[in-house]
């Protein structure tokens, strides 16, 4: 046998340990990539041939993601994060600094709490403008000076949490343990009470989805995780999954014991490797002790998961992108109707739920529905974790209860702008909220009802302070370039519109105000009434919210090139 003939078994033998499993490409891509340090033209062949997937098919999907290099030792080559928040931090320094190594700018890599991330191989750093590269760990949540209760937080903090003897020795797996000797239906019943809604933007209630794909016909039926947290300023499911993994696979369990899924997959963003060899050692520890497999805890229930990580791709965080990516297809939206709870996974009944939601359920079916309902404030129901970054004293994740003040977590908890400063913008929902001004935050409350009243949307909650040094067009010009740049192209409104809208802030368009407003408006308005996802639909929010909040610095902008 030839030297080329033998390597072509060992890549068709990859292929095919890879293809016996469900949710196959994403798993060989990778497998591929870590082994050879990209993804070569034989790789590549390979796969295609062995996962019968066409070539040409193959080669735009894995083109499409940010990390699959096609380059010789690609992955072991700097990736330096260059986004919102990166940016105004050292990131296009570090970049620079880098450069003789070979360094490329990445997208938000979800360490908006301490930047620059910088990756490595399968490694995360923390850079500097200098170039200098630091190990660090993900920083465990703030504890909150007032002393409120929380919930996904609760016990996360506590000694060895993130391993299975830890997990048990604080109330780990109680509610499981509790809801198999329950009816699922009843376990469906007892999430709806609680009021739990979906918190990774969309606030779906979560029980009512549980019951949808309980009720749906065709098996076998998935959960799935979404943890690919892409929106610049959140980085609230790292935290989780890094120090509270158990809590997330508990969930999953809990969910398809209630939804009758025989299957599961974690669907973890690509920039967070550690976090995967954390998830990696969970899982085999929970099927060690029967928390996974067959007749789970001795009861008729059987749930396998799996984990499957992203390639880079912020769509992918919209669950129609993020399950034709698991299908191994290009990961384009879905058009809805159906619903993923009817045709999700392989057109099978599925329920997409976001990590901090799993987290909450863990600790929900502990208690009574009641207890996580009384944890709001002013009639608010529950509590929501908020990443807090951009120009405050203490940055980190924030678990509050729905209705606290927004100033309270501001100023109080994240210790307001740095010495010398004031506040000028804070955005909502990561990039996709806009941003409100200092007056909506001396007003505001952290819930939906409040924060719509000021013309955004909380959201996943990544809050992004900007302090008066910021110069607000080129923030709203870094913005818009992340979703110029992140948009999957499917539909014209949204691949036109975001281009347009970030041209107009970059200085070309009119030099007339009224026309510019004009252009702004009728673009804004096409993209929100047609673009085919939520991308095209908020990203107008950002320039929206420019002009309403900051009228004389857009003027300046728009005026001043004709000085």
């Amino acid at each position: 046998m030839t030297k080329s003939e033998n390597q072509e078994l060992i890549d068709r033998q990859l292929v095919e340990t890879w293809a016996e499993q469900p949710a196959p490409l994403l798993g060989v891509l990778h497998a591929f990539h870590e082994r050879d340090g990209y993804i070569s033209e034989t790789a590549m062949r390979a796969i295609s041939k062995g996962l019968r997937q066409p070539l040409a098919d193959l080669y735009g999907t894995v083109t499409f993601y940010h990390h699959f290099s096609r380059e010789a030792d690609g992955l072991n080559k700097p990736r330096v994060c260059t986004g919102p928040v990166c940016s105004l931090n050292g990131g296009h320094e570090c970049l620079s600094a880098l450069k003789d190594k070979g360094a490329t700018p990445m997208p938000c890599a979800g360490r908006c709490d301490e930047p620059v991330a910088v990756l490595v191989g399968d490694e995360q750093f923390v850079g500097d403008a200098k170039g200098n590269l630091t190990r660090k760990p993900t920083p465990l949540p703030a504890v909150n000076p007032a002393n409120i209760e929380e919930c996904v937080f609760a016990k996360i903090r506590e000694p060895e949490r993130n391993t299975l003897s830890g997990y048990q020795k604080t109330g780990g797996y109680e509610g499981l343990t509790r809801a198999v000797k329950m009816n699922p239906q009843d376990v469906i019943e007892h999430v709806k009470a609680s009021k739990l809604a979906g918190r990774g933007g969309a606030a779906f209630p979560t029980g009512t989805k549980w019951e949808a794909v309980a009720k749906a016909n065709g098996n076998p039926k998935s959960i799935v995780c979404n943890a690919d947290e892409g929106e610049p300023g959140c980085f609230k499911d790292r935290a989780i999954m890094d120090y509270d993994p158990f809590a997330v696979i508990e969930g999953m369990t809990l969910a398809a014991y209630a939804t009758g899924a025989t299957r599961g997959f974690i669907y973890l963003r690509y920039e967070y490797p550690e976090t995967n060899l954390i998830l990696e050692k969970a899982i085999a520890e929970a099927y060690q002790a029967n928390l996974l497999g067959k007749n789970i805890l001795g009861a008729n229930f059987n749930f396998d998961l799996y984990i499957r990580r992203g390639g880079g791709a912020y769509i992918c965080g919209e669950e129609g992108s993020l399950l034709n990516s698991l299908e191994g297809k290009h990961p384009f939206p879905r058009n809805r109707p159906p619903f993923p709870v009817t045709h999700g996974f392989e057109n099978l009944p599925t329920a997409v739920n976001n990590v901090e939601t799993l987290a909450a359920v863990a600790q929900i079916m502990k208690h009574e529905p009641e207890w996580y309902v009384s944890l709001g404030l002013n009639g608010n129901a529950g509590t929501k974790v908020v990443s807090v970054s951009g120009d405050v004293q203490r940055p980190g994740n924030y678990e509050v209860p729905f209705g606290l003040p927004l100033r309270t977590l501001i100023y109080d908890w994240a210790g307001g702008p740095k010495p010398g400063r004031t506040l000028q913008a804070v955005t909502m929902a990561g990039l996709s909220g806009g941003f409100l001004s200092h007056a909506d935050v001396e007003s505001a409350t952290i819930d939906e009802p409040s924060i719509r009243s000021k013309g955004s949307m909380l959201g996943a909650a990544g809050m992004i302070v900007y302090d008066d040094s910021r110069d607000m067009i080129r923030v709203a010009h870094d913005a818009m370039e992340f979703f110029a740049h992140e948009s999957c192209g499917k539909c014209f409104p949204c691949r036109i519109g975001t281009q347009r809208l970030m041209e107009r802030l970059n200085g070309d368009g009119p030099n007339d105000m009224t026309v510019w407003l004009s252009e702004i408006n009728d673009l804004s308005e096409v993209m929100k009434s047609t673009s085919a996802c939520g991308l095209g639909m908020a990203a107008p929010l950002v320039v929206e919210s420019l002009v309403k909040h900051f009228p004389e610095r857009v003027r300046e902008h728009v005026e001043g090139k004709s000085r």
